[in-house]
């Protein structure tokens, strides 16, 4: 990552990705999500009047995916940044094929870098625990082809992985699986300071004070809810080929002037 900060002038976003990038489990009051993305593009609009930000993502896309509906749409927009998180959902499949991922984001850099100013690619972050040590090698290959295609392409790069803050589980939702408000609030610092602004939040990466760690009992509730709400229709959806992103459209699919997210 930067860590000499400057003062760019971004005029235009495109946020690329699934549910990470369309901000679950930032939840606002009227039940949509925030993220962010969106905190990134209030960010950077508050510096560049008629600034333009468009989110392509959409909550359960895979890479192949990811590459057929968002990639073309975002490369033909040029705008000065885009972002790119995908890969992360097929290491979470029971079969996955890591040559075809690898070869699928490979064609996503090659296509988006041409067509953007700075293309930011990430190290996505992981929770501490038991699924994070089953998917952890698939991970760790996926980020390899990463920090090559970011190598090899000009693109920048965050480490939200190597982030301590981030793997603590406190920073994420009772799915497991996305980050809270606050998770969010920390990966925006980390774009922000990646693209090269002035840091606003210098200790994103530091952890949050220790507290006393839930009772066994809490602790089994907590997975009898987690596995009840969460992993069962998780499951459910994989046996029977149904993703949470069915039908849905892209969370901002036009580039245009933004103000920022709804508080």
């Amino acid at each position: 990552m930067q860590t000499n900060p400057t003062h760019p002038t971004h005029t235009s976003l495109v946020a690329v990705g699934d549910s990470f990038t369309e901000g679950m489990s930032d939840l606002l009051p009227d039940g949509s999500y925030r993220g962010w993305a969106d905190l990134l593009a209030a960010r950077m609009a508050a510096r560049s009047p008629g600034f333009r930000y468009a989110n392509l993502a959409v909550r359960g896309k895979l890479i192949g995916q990811i590459v057929d509906e968002q990639i073309d749409v975002a490369a033909a927009m040029n705008p000065d940044v885009i972002t790119l998180v995908g890969g992360l959902n097929d290491t979470l499949r029971p079969k996955c094929d890591m040559g075809r991922v690898k070869g699928l984001l490979t064609e996503a850099v090659e296509r988006l870098a041409p067509a953007c100013g700075q293309l930011v690619l990430m190290r996505s972050p992981g929770r501490e625990g038991p699924v994070l040590e089953r998917f952890r090698p698939r991970m760790e290959e996926l980020f390899a082809c990463v920090d090559e295609l970011a190598v090899r392409h000009g693109a920048a790069v965050v480490d939200l992985y190597g982030a301590p803050s981030l793997a603590d589980p406190r920073m994420w939702d009772v799915d497991r699986l996305h980050l809270t408000a606050e998770g969010h609030r920390r990966v925006a610092e980390a774009v922000w300071q990646t693209l090269g602004y002035t840091p606003e939040d210098t200790e994103w990466r530091t952890p949050v004070a220790a507290t006393p760690p839930p009772g066994w009992v809490t602790r089994r509730a907590a997975d009898a809810r987690f596995a009840k709400q969460h992993l069962l229709p998780w499951i459910g959806r994989r046996l029977t080929g149904r993703s949470s992103g069915d039908g849905r459209p892209a969370k901002r699919p036009e580039l245009l002037p933004y103000e920022g997210p709804a508080a």
